[in-house]
């Protein structure tokens, strides 16, 4: 009796001590002006990566190249309309399963910095929101408007329920959560819509957790942007005085650590730019000043990875501007995870403030020249729309049809004979974003949002006028998100406005993904075309399921597909991406690969395509 009495007081006295030592908090220590890790000072060198822009299979290799350089902290963005497709239905499966995404970061030996909207910019389509919230016609997106507070609580309810598992002090990595992100740039300037979401953010992650805002280097954006009990952060890139960005910081938040949440690595490319490209001296310059002054500094991008399917958005200043495929975004890792030497000189830098892994930095995943592949032409648009014709007397948008991204065919009858080339016109500025006009099949040219709004066709009473329009990706940043796609108003022949349509909502990667594609090869050599046509051919297997990067030579614009996945969007006359990033995981070893192309506008007489090696992002590539 007299030990058990001497253990129970010994615990009394040593057990508060234990609990202390063990117990795992992140703060802010607002009179030394830093971050404390379980009560120690602590300072984050964090770099941005995408897990759905990247491979499910590949989430381990980039985050241990991320570690291995010398970051502890990653910065994440969840993307409201990659897991809420349809509404009220949540997805975490698969590519989508943030929490294995998360636990691998866990493993690696990495903390997470969460940014999970509702709203994300990220030039990813819609920045986030899903597009079903357009079907309310007058919805004022990122605002306390029911229409759109009410499916934005619902989803944040849904996730920040997973998240808080995860946060830090409950036994995760997760270090902070950012509130929607960059509102100082935004419109609205909504600050009852803030103060909800701080609200809904504390209900569900608790009181512990740091929860913050970042802005850009603007005395607007940080006063639309911040609000009390959100931490106020900043971002600038190497174009940016750091003492006065980090002034600016200091007016909203005269305490507490300085933060640079976005410091730019490199930028986004949209179709027509010349590649992105900045300077390596230069960020390694200012990232060992920022580190210098204290500062926690995340790099944006690190890793940026790609924009499968029809995930990339759009910027719309002057006119509308669609972001490419690709997001290497010159980032110190590349598309395809490969370290460069900005990757180098960053870890240089990193050095000289903590200590860095030891051990090899993991190498490039291997590449492989598969060569060429011929295509056949297979089918026509208007045999994908399963379900049948929607058919309405005026045009109706994607987004009233339910079909959000991809393709929609629209077809009427010319109203009377036009044997002379006669106008057809869109009036309101209404096509988004890029219509393929045929008549009877044969194509006569295109109209694109913005910078084409009229063109000729002639033909007779009767004629059958297809319009084949093309989303191509939301506007992602600014006042245009609410951004309607397919024909937002009527279409005028000469002074005849068109009515009694039949509108087709294309369902091409389901019909790739069923083989319906490749089990309609005809097999001939048919001659090559002007307009909507698909393609298909097979990519034998070699026995390797490596990275490659398809370059179609000669093609115009369009979309691929391999096997079932689909790669994104090609344009190389517009530049300046000339190559599509192919996973190896999306390949296989040992059985045929299925390529489908669906080619907008005009196919090469030759139709093939070439499986190289390494990427072409810049308009100057050798032709192949």
């Amino acid at each position: 009796m007299v030990i058990k009495t001497l253990v129970v007081n010994l615990f009394d006295m040593i057990g508060p001590l234990l609990s202390n030592n063990y117990s795992r908090s992140f703060s802010i220590d607002y009179k030394n002006n830093c971050f404390q890790k379980d009560g120690k000072p602590f300072q984050y060198i964090s770099g941005s990566i995408h897990y759905s822009r990247i491979p499910r299979e590949y989430w381990k290799d980039r985050l241990l190249k991320m570690y291995m350089t010398g970051l502890n902290a990653i910065q994440v963005y969840v993307p409201w309309n990659f897991h809420g497709t349809v509404q009220g239905v949540f997805n975490f499966a698969g590519d989508r399963d943030l929490e294995y995404f998360l636990n691998l970061a866990n493993q690696t030996g990495l903390l997470v910095i969460l940014r999970p909207g509702p709203y994300i910019c990220a030039e990813w389509e819609m920045g986030g929101l899903p597009a079903w919230l357009l079907q309310k016609p007058n919805i004022i997106l990122r605002s306390a408007d029911t229409d759109y507070l009410k499916p934005a609580s619902e989803w944040l309810a849904v996730l920040l329920t997973k998240m808080r598992p995860w946060l830090y002090q409950n036994g995760g990595n997760i270090i902070s959560v950012q509130v929607e992100n960059e509102y100082g740039s935004y419109f609205a300037c909504d600050y009852n819509y803030m103060r909800h979401l701080h609200t809904l953010f504390r209900l569900f992650l608790g009181e512990d957790v740091i929860l913050f805002t970042t802005d850009g280097n603007t005395d607007k954006e940080m006063i639309c942007g911040t609000l009390e009990g959100l931490y106020a952060t900043i971002d600038f890139g190497t174009d940016t005085n750091i003492t006065a960005a980090f002034i600016r910081q200091r007016r909203f938040e005269p305490k507490g650590p300085l933060v640079n949440s976005e410091f730019y690595t490199g930028w986004l490319d949209h179709w027509g730019d010349k590649h992105a490209s900045v300077d390596t001296v230069k960020v390694s310059k200012m990232l060992g000043e920022m580190l210098s002054m204290g500062a926690s500094v995340n790099m944006y991008m690190f890793e940026g990875g790609t924009n499968f399917g029809y995930w990339n958005g759009a910027d719309h200043d002057s006119r509308f501007r669609s972001v490419v495929t690709s997001y290497d975004y010159n980032a110190p890792l590349s598309e395809a995870g490969d370290p460069t030497d900005k990757l180098l000189a960053i870890r240089d830098v990193i050095k000289n403030f903590r200590d860095i892994p030891v051990g090899p930095m993991p190498p490039a995943t291997p590449k492989f020249a598969y060569g060429f592949v011929t295509l056949q032409k297979v089918s026509l648009l208007d045999t994908l729309s399963p379900q049948g014709p929607v058919r309405s007397q005026y045009p109706l948008t994607f987004e009233e049809i339910k079909q959000y991204y991809g393709f929609m065919l629209y077809r009427t009858t010319l109203p009377r004979n036009v044997p002379e080339p006669t106008p057809l016109i869109s009036p309101l500025n209404g096509i988004h974003d890029r219509a393929y006009v045929s008549v009877n099949g044969v194509y006569q040219g295109l109209m694109e949002r913005d910078t084409a709004l009229v063109m000729n066709v002639t033909g007779q009473q009767g004629d059958q006028l297809d319009i084949l329009v093309e989303n191509m990706g939301r506007v992602n940043f600014g006042s245009y998100i609410n951004d309607k796609k397919g024909l937002l108003g009527n279409l005028i022949l000469g002074n005849d406005v068109l009515t009694d349509w039949s509108i087709y909502p294309l369902d091409i990667d389901t019909a790739v993904a069923n083989g319906w594609l490749q089990a309609a090869h005809s097999g001939s050599a048919m001659e090559a075309g002007d307009g909507p046509m698909i393609y298909s051919g097979t990519l034998k297997s070699t026995g390797l399921a490596w990275d490659t990067f398809v370059k179609l030579n000669g093609w115009t614009k369009g979309q691929v597909w391999v096997n079932e996945v689909n790669l994104g969007r090609y344009w190389p006359q517009r530049g300046p991406q000339q190559t599509l990033y192919v996973p190896g995981p999306f390949l296989s070893a040992t059985q045929p690969n299925n390529i489908t192309v669906l080619e907008l506008e005009r196919a090469p007489s030759h139709r093939r395509i070439l499986f190289m090696d390494r990427p072409q992002l810049n308009n100057t590539g050798q032709k192949t």
